[in-house]
């Protein structure tokens, strides 16, 4: 083997470890890592506080590999310092069941900050977990006693800054000057297609410079440069950090280097030979020098070490701090302050109609006091989803602001409220339209995939919000979020079933949950009448009932329960047995064991209709082939509320005609 110094022995471990794991699963893409070794060495070598044996110490730095593709960079990194990723874990890449899947998973107890993959939603996740820094940092920190205090580090590519979503979330965090981002931009001008002068020739510089970053650049292989870089962007304390490396992909390949041949497919044996020899590096597969290893691995001790200081630095502020530190233990443990659930409103029949999305705001506010991570905001559509926290100012504007004011930027928003719940400590909370959430489903999807404690507040849930026509009107979206895994999608049928989503969301942390709101007024149920809203704890729930069994079933959420029940009326006036059937959330609902499930829609009563505004593909699993569904599977119109109501049918009139014809079939 070629003798080298032992920064350069370092990256060309992770530059070869890389290769010969792409090359061993016979798939993957060994051209980023092998580009970029040298500057995530660095970073990771003389700048990443982290500890390897307790990756998930709360006051570490983060590293965001956004450009998810090149997950061996990051793999050979956590082996090579000590992380739970082993190098059997190595060689079984992209095999099934393995912990070093083809895009890496968010994974605390390996060291993986986030699941990345998909394009952009790195860079905008980071940018979350700098706000979440910031908030962290602002409600707990006292004067000599910085127990928040890390940044976010990140590898981002030439196609996450095209994605548009890196667009958005990079004018927030210039907006908001988030000094504790450090993302280095691998610009090594290659795309899968070619040269990236085919498709993006815009000066990225001075796009980040306009939009409020500070911008540095560097050759990819000049170790001292990029250290100089790094330290020069974490003196930079007002503006968030863009520090453009100029990189080779495959770096060290004699045919392949700077082409796209080397971006998504194993070298070859052929050509992996060849480069170990261009390296000086032994030809045999999984070589890992012990010197290289020895030397990567004080990262152990230096965690320790930087945990042990804090830890010290902690015991000090509790003992001058106690209340804030109670604070800290509470959160910092998943757990949320004993009795916040007292906090919650109780609305009556008598007070009035009210909008479930109104519902929702005087929920969030009522517990506000007791929930300091409750922390949150809309883009754009504070007013209209009474996101609002009274009480609290604005985030980037007063210390500890809890207003967070987005933008209209639906995308960046939910991969920043990504950001921010994987911090483990915030329950993060934005909102927009229900139809808006098309822009924002990428970053729903990865959240469901990362089963991150983030809450989605969409109101204006249907053909109720009338007059702003079907642009604004949702009629496939509860269909499509239901169809997502790991997301709960809570429809709740007035302002005490509201109050009890909020608190299903607040208190379930294993998945994010999509809160569906009213724009129109609805009443309050009358619980002494009708079965409690705390059901609603259950998905789905027998809301009022006939003695003995139902001839017929009605099922329906939201809004539409108002006219079901009195279409229930109507039909019991016939003769007709009938069972009200309430399906705030399916997802909960599937959880419940069999003989609840079957206690609510009991499997021999086949004459089942349900209502909902909204596409009615759902609807069938729980309504069967000999069910009906009285639903959208058309795009609305312009027109009040109460008419469009009537023209499509969800009216007392028409469901007591559909359940009669139903039960005549």
């Amino acid at each position: 083997m070629k003798k080298m110094n032992i920064d350069q022995l370092c990256i060309n471990t992770i530059r070869m470890l890389s290769a010969d794991a792409v090359q061993n699963a016979n798939s993957g893409h060994p051209g980023m890592p092998m580009g970029d070794a040298a500057m995530a060495y660095v970073l990771w070598n003389k700048f990443l506080r982290h500890n390897p044996k307790n990756p998930s110490w709360h006051n570490r730095d983060r590293f965001v590999l956004s450009a998810g593709h090149g997950s061996m960079l990051l793999y050979s990194l956590l082996h090579l310092t000590g992380h739970n990723i082993s190098l059997d874990d190595i060689k079984n890449f992209r095999q099934w069941e393995s912990k070093t899947p083809g895009h890496p998973e968010y994974c605390p107890d390996c060291g993986i900050e986030t699941t990345t993959g998909p394009l952009g939603q790195g860079f905008a996740t980071g940018i979350g977990m700098a706000m979440a820094e910031r908030y962290l940092s602002e409600f707990f920190n006292r004067a000599g006693s910085p127990v928040v205090d890390y940044n976010i580090y990140g590898i981002v590519s030439d196609g996450d800054l095209m994605e548009g979503i890196s667009s958005e979330a990079a004018s927030l965090a210039g907006h908001l000057k988030l000094g504790k981002i450090i993302y280095l931009y691998s610009d090594n001008k290659i795309t899968i297609e070619g040269s990236t002068d085919i498709a993006f020739t815009e000066d990225v510089a001075k796009r980040f410079a306009a939009q409020g970053w500070h911008t540095q650049r560097v050759d990819g292989e000049d170790l001292k440069g990029i250290e100089k870089a790094i330290a020069a962007a974490k003196k930079e304390k007002g503006r968030p950090s863009l520090i453009l490396v100029r990189t080779h992909i495959g770096f060290g390949s004699p045919h392949k280097q700077d082409t796209s041949d080397v971006h998504g497919s194993p070298l070859g044996e052929d050509e992996l030979k060849l480069t170990k020899q261009n390296l000086g590096w032994p030809i045999k597969k999984f070589h890992i020098p012990g010197q290289a290893l020895r030397h990567m691995r004080k990262a152990v001790q230096n965690g320790k070490k930087d945990e042990a200081a804090w830890t010290a630095m902690f015991r000090k502020y509790a003992k001058k701090y106690p209340e804030p530190a109670r604070t800290w233990n509470t959160l910092s443990l998943g757990k949320l302050p004993e009795g916040w659930e007292r906090l919650l409103p109780v609305f009556k029949p008598e007070d009035g109609s009210i909008a479930t999305r109104s519902a929702s705001g005087k929920v969030l506010n009522a517990v506000a006091d007791m929930l300091p991570n409750l922390i949150g905001g809309s883009a754009d559509l504070a007013p209209s989803n009474n996101t609002q926290l009274k009480k609290y100012g604005d985030f980037g504007t007063v210390r500890a602001g809890r207003n967070i004011h987005f933008g209209v930027r639906e995308h960046a928003m939910g991969a920043v409220l990504n950001g921010m719940a994987l911090s483990r400590m915030i329950i993060p909370y934005g909102g927009t339209f229900l139809v808006f959430s098309d822009y924002m489903r990428p970053a729903i999807r990865l959240a469901a995939l990362m089963e991150t404690h983030a809450v989605y507040v969409f109101t204006h849930d249907s053909i109720g919000l009338g007059e702003d026509g079907p642009t604004h009107q949702p009629i496939g979206h509860l269909t499509s979020l239901r169809a997502m895994p790991h997301l709960n999608v809570i429809r709740p049928a007035d302002a005490n079933e509201t109050a009890e989503a909020w608190k299903v969301a607040i208190t379930d942390s294993t998945r994010p949950h999509a809160l569906i709101l009213s724009r129109q007024n609805l009443p309050v149920l009358d619980r002494k009448k009708y079965a409690a809203a705390e059901n609603v704890s259950k998905g789905g729930y027998i809301l009022s009932d006939s003695k003995g069994k139902p001839d017929i079933i009605l099922l329906s959420t939201g809004a539409e329960i108002h006219p079901v029940l009195a279409a229930a009326d109507e039909l019991r006036t016939s003769g007709i047995k009938v069972r009200v059937v309430n399906m705030a959330c399916f997802e909960i609902f599937e959880r419940q064991p069999a003989a609840y499930k079957n206690s609510v829609l009991p499997p021999d009563v086949e004459r089942r209709l349900a209502v909902e505004a909204a596409a009615s593909l759902a609807w069938y699993k729980y309504v069967g082939l000999k069910g009906d569904v009285i639903g959208m599977d058309r795009f609305g119109a312009s027109a009040p509320a109460k008419v469009l109501f009537e023209k499509f049918g969800f009216t007392k009139e028409n469901i007591t005609a559909r359940a009669k014809k139903l039960l005549k079939r």
